[in-house]
């Protein structure tokens, strides 16, 4: 695959004037969904990718080769760029290289690489903590050395501004900032007053995890150097919803035909590509 011309795409977003909102993508077909309809970039989240893989908690129990090989089929589905949450690169800076380097091998356009303690230590599985800044430094050092190719995004990611105070997240991007990271990713941003500091702070571009929403105003976003804003996973939980409704209903006794919610035909067979496969067949398999 030639990851090449999305990874520029992507780079270019980052580079320019405008916040997107990114298509949450979990799988093959809903990141051809969300090419398909138009979204600039698909997001793959780490919360997402335990839900998907392990119907499990997003508690950092998701392995690096797990996470890489489903971020794979979703890049090889179509044309889409994606950027994912790689976490705490699983493990210490020395993971960190690795990641990277699974990651980019997987086709993303962008990673984040976040200062978070994970997995949570013993007595407080509750209660997030951070690395020191001086070990979150040495990871964003080690996923940019990691990197071979120079269009893929590295993001330094942190949840300092709920954690530690305002103060403390400035101390850490400013440091984070030194590293040659391409962008920060910042969760947590509760006030324009917060951003504005962050912002005179910094000269890279931002990405904003968990924005209340009077700050979703994509126009006073990319003023201040915001170039991607999440607006949550909510294909994948009305994914598990419909399935299951319908589970349900088929176990309750409902018709299969009268079930209500089913995608088209048409769609089915626009999302996996139907009319490629038939073209293909006829080409190489001689069909009529």
């Amino acid at each position: 695959m030639n990851w090449t011309p999305r990874r520029k795409r992507f780079r270019a977003l980052i580079a320019g004037n405008q916040c997107v909102y990114p298509g949450s993508v979990f799988d093959a077909l809903s990141a051809r969904a969300a090419e398909d309809i138009g979204f600039e970039i698909g997001m793959y989240a780490g919360s997402v990718a335990s839900l998907t893989i392990l119907g499990g908690p997003d508690i950092a129990v998701i392995t690096l080769s797990e996470f890489a090989d489903q971020a794979y089929r979703i890049c090889r589905a179509g044309n889409l760029a994606l950027m994912v949450d790689a976490d705490h690169g699983y493990g210490n800076a020395l993971n960190v290289r690795r990641t990277v380097e699974e990651l980019e091998t997987a086709g993303v356009s962008g990673l984040s690489i976040e200062d978070t303690e994970l997995p949570a230590g013993y007595g407080r599985a509750d209660k997030p903590a951070l690395l020191s800044k001086e070990e979150g430094v040495g990871k964003m050092k080690a996923a940019v050395s990691a990197r071979q190719d120079p269009d893929l995004v590295i993001a330094a990611r942190t949840s300092a501004i709920s954690i530690s105070g305002l103060d403390d997240t400035i101390a850490r991007i400013q440091a984070y900032e030194t590293t040659g990271v391409d962008a920060l990713f910042l969760v947590g941003v509760k006030t324009r007053d917060q951003l504005e500091a962050i912002v005179k702070a910094t000269k890279l571009p931002l990405i904003l995890g968990g924005v209340p929403a009077d700050m979703m105003d994509r126009e006073y976003l990319a003023s201040r150097r915001v170039r991607i804003c999440l607006t949550g996973h909510q294909p994948f939980m009305a994914g598990v919803q419909a399935v299951y409704a319908t589970l349900k209903a088929l176990r309750d006794g409902t018709d299969p035909a009268k079930l209500t919610g089913l995608p088209a035909g048409g769609l089915m067979k626009q999302l996996t590509r139907d009319a490629d496969y038939a073209k293909w067949a006829q080409e190489y398999l001689g069909g009529k």
